[in-house]
Formats: C-alpha cells, sequence, structure tokens
C-alpha cells in the first residue's frame, strides 16, 4: 500500500472516530447553540487561519435548519496577547472578525481558551468549543484539570489537530477526553475534512447527537459511507 493510500485510510478512520465520538453525547437540541471558535493565531499558523476564514460559514450553514448558532472567535498570538469578541449570528460577521486578525509568532495559551470557555458556560452554557490548533507549550496537568471542569459543566472541547507534532497530539486527545468532546488530526492538504468536522460540531451544538446522525445521513459520500459503517 502506497504513503498515499495509507494517509487516505488514516484519514477516513479519524473521521469515522471523530464521528462515533459526537454521536456518543448527550442530546440537547431545539435552541441557537453558543459554540466558542477558538484559534491558534500565532505565525505557524497564518496558512491555516486563511482556510479556516473560508470554512467559517459552514459552521452557520449546517446549523442554519436545527435554530441556528451563536459564535464567538476566541484566538491567542504573539507576547500573551489573547481576545474573545461577542457572540454573533451570522457568517459576514464572523468572517469580518476573522480577517481582521493577522497572525503573530508567540508560546500557545490553550489554558486561557480552556479557562475561557469555563467563565462563560457557568455565564451561559456553551454547547461546544471547536479549537484548531498545531502544538501545545504549556503544562499538562492544568490543561487537563480545566478541561475536566469543562466535562462536568457538559461543555465538550473538539480539538482539530494540524501536523503530527506527537506530543500535541497526546495532549489534544487528553483534553478531549476529559472535556467529553473528540480529537481529530488534519492536514492542510485535507480541507475537505476540516470542513466536515466543523460541520458535525455545529449541528451537535446546534441540535445534538440525534441532529448530527440525520446529518450525516445526507452529508458527503464519504460521511454517509463512515456513518452507515458505525450504526
Amino acid at each position: 500500500m502506497s504513503d498515499k493510500e495509507l494517509r487516505t485510510k488514516s484519514d477516513k478512520q479519524s473521521i469515522e472516530q471523530f464521528i462515533h465520538q459526537v454521536q456518543k453525547l448527550p442530546k440537547d437540541g431545539g435552541v441557537k447553540g453558543r459554540l466558542i471558535f477558538a484559534l491558534d493565531a500565532t505565525a505557524s499558523r497564518e496558512a491555516t487561519w486563511d482556510e479556516a476564514c473560508h470554512l467559517q460559514s459552514e459552521l452557520f450553514l449546517a446549523a442554519q435548519d436545527l435554530g441556528g448558532l451563536a459564535i464567538q472567535l476566541c484566538y491567542y498570538r504573539g507576547f500573551r496577547e489573547f481576545k474573545a469578541t461577542g457572540f454573533v449570528t451570522e457568517t459576514g460577521q464572523l468572517l469580518g472578525l476573522m480577517n481582521g486578525v493577522s497572525c503573530l509568532g508567540g508560546r500557545t495559551q490553550i489554558s486561557r481558551v480552556l479557562a475561557h470557555a469555563v467563565n462563560e458556560t457557568r455565564t451561559q452554557p456553551v454547547k461546544a468549543v471547536v479549537f484548531i490548533g498545531d502544538c501545545c507549550e504549556e503544562p499538562v496537568d492544568e490543561l487537563c484539570h480545566t478541561a475536566g471542569e469543562l466535562g462536568m459543566l457538559r461543555t465538550p472541547v473538539f480539538m482539530f489537530h494540524e501536523g503530527d507534532d506527537a506530543h500535541a497530539r497526546v495532549v489534544f486527545q487528553q483534553v478531549s477526553k476529559l472535556s467529553g468532546g473528540a480529537y481529530a488530526p488534519f492536514d492542510r492538504n485535507s480541507p475537505q475534512m476540516l470542513k466536515d468536522l466543523m460541520a458535525a460540531v455545529a449541528v451537535y451544538a446546534s441540535g445534538g447527537a440525534k441532529a448530527l446522525e440525520d446529518f450525516s445521513s445526507r452529508s458527503s459520500p464519504e460521511v454517509k459511507r463512515l456513518t452507515k459503517q458505525i450504526r
């Protein structure tokens, strides 16, 4: 089997595992869901930030028939710069916010993302947190503690991991598990995978696990095939 075939097989298994994890989450639909869209905006992430700008509309489109979403953009960059916008309900609003951000070198601040999510959901429930990043430079125990707190609050974190950093993979998997969310790797050559995963979380945040199952039945051929395998 060639390297390309191995990567394709691995990608399909990753999406299958991700959808299986999301479908096991508790049902909670019927109202507009609040979702935090968190991104690493350090220098290494510039190309993927541009890709996320193109794909962010998938979050709204996937949820529009299920009560919709209110999405907050959250990001870190540079020297301890951390920003969180208000919650927006239209793709044009979110795209405008994202286009106003440029990536700057700096260390990761995932702990601040998770702590912010805790504070937000204590004020008003947040249905899901989407995080996109490629590495982790922080104490693991602190991240896991806050992830566990989010799990108690029923706010799952979906860790989308770009690249193949082994340490980040282990940390991201622990964060997703403790929060009740899911982990999925991707790379810059698989934008369709990221699109499908983002849409899946949007559907879950707005309509719950049953809505995700319905979404999968009318989604891309790849998602349909994987969904049939796990039923």
